[in-house]
This record gives C-alpha cells, sequence and structure tokens, in this order.
C-alpha cells in the first residue's frame, strides 16, 4: 500500500515537497562552486524536517512577514507517513480509518525488519543519528522487546510528545458528557424512588451510583496520567525522561544534534533531525515569545529557524558545509484546524486549497524543499518538477554508495540527476496522492506540453459549508460520509491553476476526455504494482496495553528525569 508522499512547489525564490503523494520544488541557497560532477566521496547527510509547517510561512516561498536568518530564506503536504514514506521504500499501511498511533504503549509501528536508508548507509560506513519525533510507533510484541525507534541508527534520541491538547480536551469532553447523563439518570432514579413513582430497591440505587463515580474516577486518573504514559524522552532504547520536559526540549534537541556533529566531523555521517516545531502545543522558549507578528504561531516557527540556524553554523564551523548535503523540509501542509478560540495555531499554505490530513488538495501536500551543498548544487536555483518525499530515500542511498531494495517496488526516484543538471525533468510522470488507504487524486506530467494535470476522484466534505478546512473535527476525514466522490472526476490544470480554483469541464478544456482517460490508465498501471503489508494502524496495534507501556520507575506511576546538566548542555 502507499502512503501520502509530500510535494514541492515554487514561489519567487524556492520550491517545497509533500507529505502525501506531491509535486516537490526545490531551493538550492548555497554558494556556487566551479564543480556539478557527481561526488568520488561518500557526503555527510544531514536531513531536517519540520512538523505542520505550512509552504507559506517560509520567506524563500513569499513569506515575508517571519524572520529566517538561521535558514536564510528571504523572498530577493497524518506525521507518521510522512516519515515513513521519507525512511523507506513502503508505506505504513493506515487502515481502518485510524491514520496516526495515539500511544506508546501500542505494538502498531514502522515493521523492525523494515528496510531504511539508515540500515542501508550503516553498511556503507555511515555514523548514522536520528533526533527529535518519528511517530512512527515501538512496535512492541512483548514487555520484554526492544523498540525499532533506532532503525538503523547508531544514536536515536527520540521524543514522544503525545497526544495534541485539542485531542485530549475533546476525549475528556465525551467523557464528561457521558458521566453527566449517567449521573441525570442515576439522580432521576433516585427521585422516583424518593416520591414513590418507581419502585427499586435502594440498594439498586447506591449501586449505580457507585458505578458512575468509579467509571469518572477511571477515566479522569487516566486522562491525568496521558502525559505521564506518552510523553517520553528515549535515548535509543532506554526512557531517560518521563514525562518529557517540553519547555526546554527544543534546546535539548539542539545539543545532541551539534554534540552528534562534532563527534562525527570526520565523517561521513548521516543525521535526520525531525522537530517538534511547529507541530502544537507550540512549545516555546522564553527568547522568542512575542518576537514575531503571528502569535505564538510566529514565534515558534522563528525559534524553528534559530534551531537550524544552529546546526548549519556548526556545519559550517567544523569545515564541512562542501561535505555535507542538507535538505530541509516538512512532513505535510500546515494544520488549518489548529486552532483555540479565535486564535490560529496552525500554518498558513500561501495561495494553495487545503491542508493537513487532505489527500488531494494541494495545500495539504506540497511542502518546502530546501537542498543545500555548496560546490556541488548551483545556488539559487529553483526547480519546477514534480518530486515526493519518497523520493529521498533513494536519493540519499544512492549518495551513500548503497542499494535500493530489489525485491520490491520502489516508488521513490532519486533526485542526483534532477539536481546537478544532468536530468531537465523528474522521473515521475505520474503521481497518485493518498489519504490512508484511500486513491484521492492523481497528477500527470505531460512533458511534451508542459502542462501539469490533476485528477480528483475523493474531496473532503469542508466544514462549515464555504470554509477552506474541516473546522471542529481535528482532521478532514479519508472515507465515509465525510467526503464527496466525483464521477466524473475533477480536474484541474495546475500550470495555469495552482490554487485549484478553476475545474475544468469539457466545455471549457478540449483535451478533458483525453486527460481522464490516460490518468485513469496510469491508476490502473499503479494499483497492479500494490502488494498488502501488514496493517500497522488497525484497532488492535494502535490500542493502548499496559504491558508495552514504556515505563521507568514503578508503573502506573512512571517518573523519572534527565541530569539538568545534560538539558542545559
Amino acid at each position: 500500500a502507499r502512503s501520502g508522499h509530500p510535494e514541492k512547489r515554487a514561489l519567487p525564490a524556492c520550491r517545497s515537497p509533500d507529505s502525501l503523494p506531491g509535486l516537490l520544488t526545490v531551493c538550492l541557497l548555497l554558494p556556487t562552486c566551479a564543480s556539478k560532477a557527481g561526488p568520488a566521496f561518500k557526503p555527510n547527510i544531514l536531513l531536517i524536517m519540520a512538523d505542520d509547517l505550512g509552504i507559506g510561512d517560509l520567506g524563500c516561498y513569499g513569506n515575508d512577514t517571519l524572520r529566517y536568518p538561521g535558514l536564510g530564506l528571504r523572498v530577493g503536504c497524518v506525521c507518521a507517513h510522512a516519515a515513513a514514506s521519507l525512511l523507506r521504500s513502503p508505506g505504513m499501511d493506515a487502515t481502518h480509518g485510524y491514520r496516526v498511533l495515539r500511544w506508546n504503549g501500542g505494538s502498531g509501528g514502522l515493521p523492525q525488519n523494515e528496510t531504511t536508508f539508515a540500515r542501508i548507509l550503516q553498511r556503507q560506513g555511515y555514523a548514522t543519528g536520528l533526533i527529535g519525533f518519528l511517530g512512527q510507533g515501538l512496535n512492541l510484541r512483548h514487555s520484554s522487546d526492544q523498540s525499532n525507534s533506532n532503525s538503523g541508527f547508531d544514536l536515536c534520541l527520540e521524543c514522544h510528545p503525545g497526544w495534541p491538547p485539542q485531542v485530549a480536551v475533546a476525549l475528556g469532553g465525551r467523557l464528561w458528557l457521558s458521566t453527566q447523563m449517567m449521573a441525570l439518570g442515576v439522580l432521576t432514579v433516585a427521585a422516583g424512588k424518593t416520591l414513590g413513582l418507581i419502585s427499586v430497591p435502594w440498594k439498586f440505587v447506591w449501586g449505580a451510583a457507585s458505578l458512575v463515580l468509579l467509571f469518572f474516577g477511571s477515566w479522569f486518573a487516566s486522562l491525568g496520567f496521558v502525559r505521564r504514559w506518552n510523553c517520553i524522552l528515549m535515548r535509543n532504547h532506554d526512557v531517560v525522561e518521563q514525562p518529557m520536559a517540553l519547555e526546554s526540549t527544543a534546546r535539548l534537541l539542539s545539543g545532541e544534534a551539534l554534540s552528534f556533529i562534532q563527534r562525527h566531523k570526520p565523517g561521513p555521517f548521516l543525521l535526520f533531525v525531525s522537530l517538534l516545531h511547529v507541530h502544537v502545543p507550540l512549545m516555546t522558549t522564553k527568547e522568542f515569545q512575542g518576537k514575531s507578528q503571528h502569535g505564538l504561531y510566529g514565534d515558534n516557527v522563528e525559534e524553528m529557524d534559530g534551531l537550524v540556524g544552529d546546526i548549519l553554523n556548526a556545519i559550517e564551523e567544523h569545515g564541512l558545509k562542501n561535505t555535507t548535503l542538507t535538505y530541509f523540509t516538512s512532513d505535510h501542509g500546515g494544520h488549518l484546524e489548529a486552532i483555540d478560540g479565535h486564535v490560529q495555531l496552525g500554518g498558513w499554505n500561501g495561495i494553495y486549497r487545503g491542508g493537513k490530513g487532505m489527500g488531494g488538495w494541494e495545500g495539504g501536500i506540497r511542502v518546502p524543499g530546501i537542498f543545500r551543498w555548496p560546490g556541488v548544487l548551483p545556488a539559487g536555483r529553483v526547480i519546477q518538477e514534480p518530486t515526493s518525499l519518497m523520493d529521498v530515500f533513494p536519493t540519499v542511498v544512492q549518495l551513500g554508495g548503497g542499494q535500493v531494495p530489489q525485491d520490491r517496488v520502489i516508488d521513490g526516484r532519486s533526485l542526483v540527476p534532477l539536481l546537478q543538471g544532468e536530468a531537465e525533468h523528474s522521473a515521475h510522470e505520474f503521481l497518485f496522492h493518498y489519504c490512508g488507504e484511500h486513491l484521492h487524486a492523481a497528477r500527470w506530467h505531460d512533458k511534451d506540453s508542459g502542462r501539469l494535470w490533476k485528477v480528483h476522484y475523493v474531496t473532503p466534505r469542508l466544514h462549515p459549508e464555504g470554509a477552506g478546512a474541516c473546522y471542529g473535527h481535528g482532521l478532514c476525514p479519508c472515507s465515509g460520509p465525510g467526503v464527496t466522490h466525483h464521477d466524473p472526476p475533477l480536474l484541474f490544470d495546475l500550470s495555469e491553476d495552482p490554487s485549484e480554483a478553476r475545474p475544468l469541464a469539457p466545455g471549457s478544456e478540449p483535451l478533458y476526455g483525453a486527460v481522464l482517460a490516460r490518468v485513469e490508465q496510469a491508476v490502473r498501471e499503479h494499483r497492479r504494482t500494490l502488494s498488502p503489508v501488514p496493517p500497522q494502524l488497525s484497532p488492535g496495534r494502535i490500542a493502548w496495553k499496559p504491558w508495552l507501556q514504556p515505563c521507568c520507575g514503578h508503573f502506573p506511576f512512571c517518573s523519572c528525569s534527565q541530569d539538568p546538566a545534560l538539558r542545559e548542555a
């Protein structure tokens, strides 16, 4: 099964990838040097992925209201699937309507035998490190199992921030409503008994009241433990902080990244930094609070830029900039439904329609894609070609001297020829955009005419009607009554209408029938390449299992903390 693949787009100076199948444009920002030939050595590889960053949030893509001194960008496309498609070949199967792993104490996640680019590069002599949040689950079967969170990484410092606040609030609200309804029922029975209207024993009334109190106590206590159980910091297989101190995690992750670069500067190394920024709850240090023009979200974006700037400065200070490929992206588009009252907590997707969790609309699948490699990649170049986060897997493997698996279909294509100017066009003629397990859209890049066609088979029903997102629902659904199936499908020409505002019709587009027929043929061919994978997001795999709960100390009062000196480092 395929998962969503992020795309990219280009505004005045850069370009982007996305998280459901998508398009990508690339921003090459470093000083140009003479050599454009492929490296005869194994370069260091630095991958930096933001979480929920909107493509319209970066100066490189037209935003002149936020500061980006760290990224050096100024004008002058649910999380787990993007990371999964970036790390390795097949996507994590999203069935039964579930798209994320909500509990650390679950048995779902990236299969332990999956071939990741980290494992391939380890065999090529690379030191490998993963720092940050991936959302790939621990994939445990027994309490004695070791987690898979170091899938090919020598160092794995992973933070699991737990449920977003709005999820816990929504669940708590539903449970509280259920408690009130049950309590009202018990009070009604008690009143009827008192007035002689109902003939039931008082033992029954008191028993029912006790059950209501037990129900309330159980869920109220459990929600109080959610942060303790679900918000953890792990180093390789060990929990080192529980609950995790979110307010200082950015500084901790930055320090770990700088330390990794210093230790492995002789190279070659692969470092994957998967940021918590800019996912809610937008934990931002005091240094950046109130600094932007866009509230807490803008503050968090600018803090992210500062963190990335520190990492890039370390690359330069250690004399590694000419031997290091750096790639910055996001897992998907901004989260439009992330709001607190009237305050927007999610990102801006620029001119593009839709956002995070929408399997087909451009705002959910176009993400920033910025490459940096002085001496190899020419500075300031913009590539207006459709690419995908799936392409990172074969690109990294090729640069590291490895070979992609030959026992399966690899959807990604190496970006090396495109980046070095050896190829004029992306190797992707078609890209297929999924929402969970459901194909929502497909795009066709007609290289003869240069036109970029987009066909929508399914679109979410936005709420309220006429809005730009599914407000009040957390995310738009992939299937069921919350989506519309289009027959005939919607057709857009993205080369003329990137905002997907004007669907074409037979009367307005002479090639309407021919384009739909060609894309439908490609969809049939694509589906013949699909093969089943173990369901990682089934109800049984994502359900919380107390015996699998990572815990330091005594369950359920799991508690431990790092040496404060390590957090200050």
